[in-house]
């Protein structure tokens, strides 16, 4: 018998599609938006988030099915090659499905560690699929397991709505195939670009307040991600997102701020090389810097964070402690960026990950090694990660202790070897070389403070309940520095040596301004022999101290970084720092803040530390050109390959 069920129209496919994802999507951003009711609702941004977010949600559409609508009307047909297109078009719409609502799915668990909805790190982090899984599964195995099961039911009932609407179909006749041909070819571009204006649609376009995550909601997660995908070969140019200088303005105006004078700039051709001469005047000693993962003011007593780390709040006591130290980014690339390089932020990834500057690039390690020191990166995980690896052996680092290198470690989490592990093996590298009598210089990177918080039993007071968590690995990162500096004080190297601790960033930066000043804070400590105790007030930048501290071994030369000297610095001088959140670049001298936007006017505020809010309060146009000149320093360094020795 013939079938009595009437034909469809095969466009009854693609508008059934497009209707389930735009009512998903809607879906989406009304319960995101629920969960974060007050910052929304403190935006006024209800009305503005759901009719834009209903725009984007249709450019998405149009982008993502535009194509096979058009192919739709080109192959589809009674015919071989009309079934196989069918086929296609079924995988297409159900795959296109599947990534919307699976990204959506997990935007809280992003949201709660970025503080804003996915973007270019969501990438960054899936080309290291062992180390992901290993950390889903150590500290998130239901969200896990509950990402498989959506994933299948998405993809197993969209395939099953495909072949349900894929029946008794009816086509277009083929004189009317130009006239649909046209109609969708018009309806995709002015859908996908949804202006008639110049530029087309962009996230900048429909932010509305100065809370990051308010606006980013008002978008979808596909076209956030993609959005940022598309961004990434743009974003090493900064003057394509803030605005144009000269190269000439640029280099005037951030020679003027690093405070050096004109005549102790050497080189036309590496304009920020400068003569740098050290404080300290005795034997060159050696340097440690100790490089604490995730480790934000907040969780530091002696900040005003809470009670995890007495063994640092101690140690403060005995060295140059910094009150007022910020970072210059959200992940750890870009405190090693700081920290090693004395690099500038910009809006591209940091330095460790980008093509020009894996050889040649300066390093304080590369300096340093031509000074006859040792120089090794020590680490307890696996170094290839974020592509550490690479970049330091191309820059000066002559020797690296990862995972692989530990014997009989006492603890091995999803991040390597714990902290304490990591801390005697730099302890006895550090007494071999003393033996030997080599200077030396060694990053020591710290990794038990990261999600899933995995660390050994029975060495700390837990401070809560249960005993993965943020705050007690936090404790038990202090701990561990509180074991080396034990080892250490007993060792023949320590009257030698200069040492930091110092954060990468600190962790799940987020909140309602448009840069989060006080989630930049991060707690920084020099101790050794010789260095006075004292609490410094003043703004400081990671940037600023790599150049400190080689003053402070007692090394002199050129070196082409623009952070200060702060052993040649006034007590009474205010300080700046560079910060950068996402796209967003901030400019902090003393308390007021300029902060650089895409496409959008530079904005001024005034830092209030007692509460981390940002006033609005008018800047001047010179600060502001200041601000703008640091922003695209490191674009035009990176580019032109300024950044380096002679």
């Amino acid at each position: 018998m013939r079938s009595t069920k009437p034909p469809q129209s095969i466009w009854r496919m693609i508008a059934i599609f497009g209707l389930v994802a735009m009512v998903a999507l809607t879906a989406s951003r009304i319960g995101l938006g629920l969960w974060q009711s007050e910052r929304v609702a403190a935006a006024e941004g209800w009305t503005h988030m759901l009719l834009q977010g209903a725009r984007v949600d249709i450019a998405t559409l149009c982008w993502l099915w535009g194509i096979a609508a058009l192919g739709t009307v080109i192959f589809s047909g009674n015919h071989a090659l009309g079934r196989v297109w069918l086929v296609l078009l079924r995988g297409w719409l159900v795959l296109g499905l599947w990534l919307m609502l699976f990204l959506e799915l997990s935007t809280p668990s992003f949201i709660e560690e970025y503080g804003i909805r996915p973007n270019r790190l969501y990438v960054e982090y899936l080309i290291y699929p062992k180390e992901v899984l290993s950390m889903l599964w150590s500290g998130r195995p239901m969200e896990l397991v509950f990402g498989l099961l959506a994933s299948s039911g998405i993809l197993w009932g969209g395939w099953r709505l495909s072949g349900r609407l894929s029946t008794h179909l009816v086509y277009p006749r083929w004189y009317w195939r130009p006239v649909f041909a046209l109609l969708v070819i018009v309806v995709t571009l002015m859908g996908a670009r949804s202006t008639l204006g110049h530029r087309p649609l962009n996230p900048a376009m429909v932010a509305f307040c100065d809370d990051p995550l308010v606006n980013s909601l008002t978008v979808n997660s596909a076209y956030s991600l993609v959005f940022a995908i598309t961004q990434m070969g743009q974003e090493e140019n900064a003057a394509k997102m803030y605005g144009q200088l000269t190269d000439e303005e640029i280099i005037a105006a951030v020679r003027e701020d690093s405070g050096r004078s004109a005549e102790r700039f050497v080189s036309d051709l590496l304009p920020s090389l400068s003569d740098n001469p050290a404080s300290y005047q005795g034997k060159p000693r050696n340097l440690v810097i100790i490089l604490q993962e995730s480790l934000g003011a907040r969780f530091v007593g002696s900040l005003g964070g809470l009670p995890l780390t007495p063994n640092l709040d101690a140690l403060s006591q005995e060295g140059w402690y910094f009150d007022n130290l910020f970072a210059t980014g959200t992940r750890s690339v870009r405190g090693i960026e700081a920290v090693t390089t004395g690099f500038t932020p910009t809006p591209a990834r940091a330095v460790v990950k980008l093509g020009k500057s894996q050889q040649g690039f300066f390093t304080i390690a590369d300096f340093l090694r031509r000074q006859g020191y040792d120089t090794s990166f020590i680490y307890g995980g696996e170094s290839h990660f974020d592509n550490m690896r690479s970049f330091f052996l191309g820059n000066g680092f002559g020797r690296i202790v990862d995972q692989d290198d530990y014997q009989n470690p006492a603890f091995v989490g999803s991040w390597g070897v714990s902290d304490e592990d990591l801390m005697r093996r730099a302890d006895s590298e550090f007494k071999r070389l003393h033996q030997q009598g080599t200077p030396f210089f060694s990053l020591v990177f710290s990794s038990s403070n990261h999600d899933p918080f995995e660390f050994p039993d029975d060495r700390i007071e837990l401070y809560e309940q249960p005993k993965q968590t943020r705050n007690n690995a936090a404790k038990y990162a202090d701990f561990a520095i509180g074991e080396f500096f034990k080892l250490a004080k007993n060792a023949d190297y320590w009257k030698d040596t200069v040492f930091m601790v110092v954060a990468d960033h600190d962790s799940r930066v987020g909140g309602a301004n448009l840069v989060p000043v006080n989630r930049f804070r991060i707690p920084g400590l020099i101790i050794a022999d010789g260095v006075a105790p004292k609490r410094d007030p003043r703004v400081v930048s990671q940037i600023d101290l790599a150049p400190t501290l080689l003053s402070l071994i007692g090394v002199s030369g050129r070196y082409p970084m623009l952070g200060k000297d702060l052993t040649r610095m006034p007590e009474d001088w205010p300080g700046r720092a560079l910060m950068q959140y996402d796209k967003n670049f901030a400019y902090m001298r003393g308390q007021d803040l300029v902060i650089l936007q895409p496409e959008r006017d530079p904005e001024g505020f005034t830092y209030q530390p007692e509460d981390g809010s940002l006033l609005p309060s008018q800047q001047p146009k010179s600060m502001q050109k200041t601000a703008l000149a640091w922003a695209l320093w490191g674009s035009l360094a990176y580019q032109k390959g300024l950044f380096r020795q002679e």
